[in-house]
């Protein structure tokens, strides 16, 4: 059951992260700021993990010290770009790209990975081919998803209009996907960075709370000089935007943070990111279901090449942790087998010599040189 937790995390973080996207969707089109969102959303949250995250297991959280204080800002940086250049997309496109183009967050996250000698790439293996491969081919279905709208393959009611007559449709779909395409790289950039913080810092709540924190006071930054209308800071009762607000804040912000973290933390970073396909089923149900909108043939196409190039990656892995999973076997298996070398040292005047002793007892893995 505890092997099978991490995979029920990374589901709900891609129902909650599919909810937000056409949530937030819906509340733009309302006529709801998408910077002053990003800021009230993270603003709420941030005060909802504040007693989760110090007035509760205080002997179990290790000392806020100056260092660990400034590795939380970059992550508060990188979240905050890719929520902003995430509404920024979906308002210029549709809530079915931003989901398509989150399948490129494996291929970012590997290539970073690699970057940081966090991930190896064997040529003459397979596994290392695979991923590879599907790199590349994630890239190209990301490139047909951006610049081939196509054909409406099924739609429920009269298409949405577009809030922004300053671009032409297929203009702004293809702006909306770099958009998106660059969040992808700033959520690739957190995952990497997770993991290098919680090695240093393993208190999730307390790191959750921090980027959150930190995004809040970097939002409210942008916004100040990006939103020149005051009213657009004002809350209505009857306003979607409070929706939008109280949901990213509470499952999209303060949940999917604290499971994407744990999970990078218990799984590591390329895991975390081979859960972004799926995404796209919820999201087309939800977007068509809830807003109508519609569904076009560039999509289908090019989610269905990016799935490809995920699925390649993710047989790739599994075949790695299988070769990892068989050399422990074979190592325990050792240790009922293998005898244990010991060194001895003699002393003669100033002369140290050196004995190897073999021995008939088990096999010590992490102590396998005994000095005496």
């Amino acid at each position: 059951m505890a092997n099978l937790l991490p995979y029920l995390g990374m589901v709900i973080v891609v129902l909650t992260h599919s909810g937000n996207v056409v949530v937030s969707k819906v509340a733009i089109s309302d006529g709801f700021n998408k910077y002053v969102m990003v800021v009230y959303s993270f603003a709420l949250s941030t005060l909802i993990l504040f007693p989760c995250a110090f007035l509760f297991s205080r002997s179990e959280r290790p000392p806020v010290t100056f260092s660990a204080f400034c590795r939380f800002f970059p992550l508060g940086f990188f979240g905050c770009s890719a929520q902003i250049l995430s509404f920024v997309g979906v308002d210029l496109s549709s809530p079915t790209l931003a989901t398509a183009l989150l399948n490129l967050i494996p291929a970012f996250t590997f290539v970073l990975a690699l970057i940081f000698r966090m991930e190896e790439v064997h040529w003459r293996h397979s596994s290392s081919q695979a991923k590879v491969m599907g790199t590349i081919v994630s890239i190209a279905g990301a490139s047909v998803v951006i610049f081939y709208k196509g054909p409406t393959i099924f739609k429920l009611h009269s298409s949405v209009s577009y809030s922004n007559v300053l671009f032409s449709p297929q203009l702004k779909w293809i702006m909306g996907g770099i958009y998106l395409t660059a969040e992808c790289f700033f959520v690739s950039l957190l995952y990497i960075y997770q993991a290098s913080v919680m090695k240093k810092y393993p208190a999730v709540m307390v790191v959750v709370f921090f980027q959150l924190f930190f995004s809040t006071i970097i939002s409210a930054v942008f916004s100040f000089f990006a939103v020149t209308d005051k009213s657009a800071w004002v809350l209505k009762l009857n306003n979607m935007g409070l929706v939008a607000i109280s949901y990213q804040a509470i499952a999209a912000n303060a949940v999917r943070h604290f499971l994407i973290i744990w999970c990078v933390h218990k799984t590591g970073p390329v895991f975390c990111a081979m859960f972004k396909p799926i995404g796209i089923i919820f999201t087309v149900t939800m977007d068509v279901l809830f807003r109508g909108d519609d569904f076009h043939l560039g999509s289908l196409v090019g989610a269905v090449i990016i799935v490809i190039g995920f699925y390649c990656m993710m047989w790739a892995k599994a075949k790695e942790g299988k070769k990892v999973k068989q050399g422990i076997e074979n190592l325990e298996a050792c240790g009922h087998k293998c005898p244990t070398i010991r060194v001895d040292k003699m002393v003669r005047g100033s002369t140290t010599l050196e004995s190897i002793v073999i021995t008939d007892k088990t096999f010590d893995p992490p102590g396998f040189l005994h000095k005496s």
